[in-house]
């Protein structure tokens, strides 16, 4: 039986969270177009505000005023619910995400996790499958060729990746003993999983800038092959509720990049919650700069990279661990 109290606690909690994760998503892509401009030798947004920090607000009310436009021949319904579900379910992800270890308040302990799951690495795939239904359901019920082609685009590569995704964390389990992950975030106090497994590492990182349709892996989209991909018929907040999607989960998969691969909280001096803060924005800037730097995979190299080396190779990877660990006495 929960009491008042702790039902008091997570909602206050889920509040701070959403708003934090909001506010992030909102000057992630202000950070994206900054730091691209910089690498292409140009300004980037500086107009609106002070060197253009008042840019993710404009933009937000430029989408909020634009006509919401929904074609005549689409599947009316699940068009519009298809960009609430792509960002729902990044969202959601957080109630697992442990960002700081508890902390005393009032003589009360109070975990710095909505709620921790002794299941959560599985809670954490199960919504990562989820997510690929925003994607394939506003492709198909646009009723375009091109969103349906970057609708089964989407399709494909998100269940490709999610795989050697899974695979991937299948030795961060065996090493921590676990499935929490405040329980993962305790087993790396002394070395994170990063240097004990490099390996599953950059199966799981290579996964993740998948399952974000990140470059090079942007084949859904693809604008100069399909228009946009599974979102060319969307207009106005729609259209921007697919984008706050895509970077609430850059933000999300870079807190689980944390807490599975880079210690979680754990550093020196700093308070825990920055540690956590800096390691999150670490790896959403080496998305960013990845998106600067690859070209797009074609549609084929991108099926045969996951089908053909990174699930054997994260198949190869959870045996040697398994044994390493079993010759250990682990």
């Amino acid at each position: 039986m929960i009491d008042w109290v702790t039902l008091l606690l997570i909602v206050i909690k889920l509040v701070v969270i959403l708003a934090v994760v909001l506010s992030m998503a909102a000057y992630l892509v202000l950070a994206e177009r900054k730091i691209l401009a910089r690498m292409q030798l140009r300004h980037g947004p500086n107009r609106v505000g002070p060197f253009g920090l008042m840019q993710p607000l404009a933009d937000v009310i430029k989408l909020l005023t634009k006509e919401d436009v929904v074609p005549a021949g689409a599947d009316r319904w699940i068009f519009l619910l298809a960009p609430a579900l792509a960002a729902l379910t990044a969202l959601l992800a957080f109630a697992v995400v442990p960002f700081s270890p508890p902390v005393t308040i009032l003589g009360r302990e109070i975990p710095m996790v909505v709620i921790d799951l002794n299941v959560g690495v599985l809670y954490f795939l199960g919504l990562s499958s989820l997510a690929v239904y925003g994607v394939a359901l506003g492709g198909w019920a646009s009723n375009s060729k091109y969103s349906l082609l970057g609708g089964i685009r989407g399709l494909a590569q998100l269940i490709s990746y999610e795989l050697s995704m899974g695979l991937a964390l299948v030795p961060v389990v065996l090493q921590a003993r676990s499935f929490s992950l405040t329980d993962i975030v305790m087993a790396q106090q002394g070395l994170p999983f990063l240097v004990t497994n490099p390996i599953a590492f950059f199966i799981f990182v290579v996964s993740v800038a998948a399952e974000a349709r990140r470059v090079p892996f942007d084949i859904p989209e693809a604008e100069n092959e399909i228009v946009a991909g599974f979102h060319t018929e969307y207009s106005g907040m729609r259209f921007g509720l697919f984008f706050v999607g895509e970077y609430i989960n850059m933000v999300i998969l870079g807190a689980v990049t944390t807490v599975f691969f880079l210690g979680g909280w754990h550093g020196p001096i700093l308070p825990p919650f920055v540690w956590f803060a800096i390691k999150v924005l670490a790896v959403a800037f080496f998305f960013i700069w990845m998106r600067g730097t690859l070209p797009r995979l074609r549609y084929d190299q991108l099926m045969h990279f996951g089908w053909k080396f990174l699930i054997p190779l994260a198949l190869i990877n959870v045996l040697v661990t398994g044994a390493v660990l079993l010759w250990l006495g682990n």
